[in-house]
């Protein structure tokens, strides 16, 4: 396997990284694309001419960014579509909803060492945001990004990977003391083993899927 290098380091910009790259016509979702990380990475895909839809749980913030989006980078290609991770009836409406060829998948919405909280199904939160929701939803959309076989899936992950494996006899705190960085790190890695798993089984289909820490 080649070595792959890279010019970029951790000072630089995400405008930087895609100067020069031409991603007009090509479909990109970003989860949580509403603020921080996300919000940039959905700028800068911006930048490229891509059509980028940012896949939010607060509409009304989601609208604000994509009017800056279109007013800071002239493209006006920028949507807007309800998504909550946590909440599997508003995955499926995602899905049901997205009809065109996807090439772009940007897995970045999460939550952190939050106190104890659970989803209706009793699954704790933050595994249940991190790793299940978008794993539900990069399922969903999988004939999507196989369609035109050449996509990329982005899982936003983290150094707490490092806090905790998953503990897969008691993944939602349910017989052991809840610790909320203990559940973060296991989202996190979950997330990572996601990608690993999403390249060896759709590779076939044109579909790579890389972690970014």
């Amino acid at each position: 396997m080649a070595l792959i290098t890279t010019p970029f380091g951790r000072h630089s910009t995400a405008a930087e990284v895609v100067q020069g790259i031409d991603l007009s016509g090509k479909r990109a979702i970003v989860t949580g694309a509403a603020s921080g990380i996300g919000l940039e990475t959905a700028r800068a895909l911006a930048q490229t001419g891509a059509i980028v839809t940012l896949a939010v749980r607060n509409t009304d913030a989601g609208a604000q960014v994509a009017a800056d989006i279109m007013a800071t980078t002239g493209n006006r290609n920028i949507h807007v579509a309800l998504l909550d991770l946590s909440d599997r009836n508003s995955i499926a409406k995602f899905i049901a909803a997205w009809r065109e060829p996807l090439h772009i998948l940007v897995n970045n919405a999460g939550v952190m060492a939050l106190p104890e909280q659970r989803t209706p199904e009793g699954w704790e939160m933050q595994f249940a945001t991190n790793y299940l929701g978008h794993f539900a939803l990069a399922l969903g959309l999988h004939d999507a990004l196989a369609a035109e076989g050449a996509a990329r899936i982005v899982v936003v992950s983290s150094s707490a990977h490092l806090m905790s494996p998953i503990v897969f006899d008691d993944i939602h705190f349910m017989f052991r003391p809840y610790d909320p960085w203990l559940a973060y790190g296991q989202a996190k890695t979950a997330s990572i083993l996601f990608a690993v798993g999403a390249t060896a089984r759709w590779f076939k289909d044109g579909i790579t899927a890389n972690v970014s820490l």
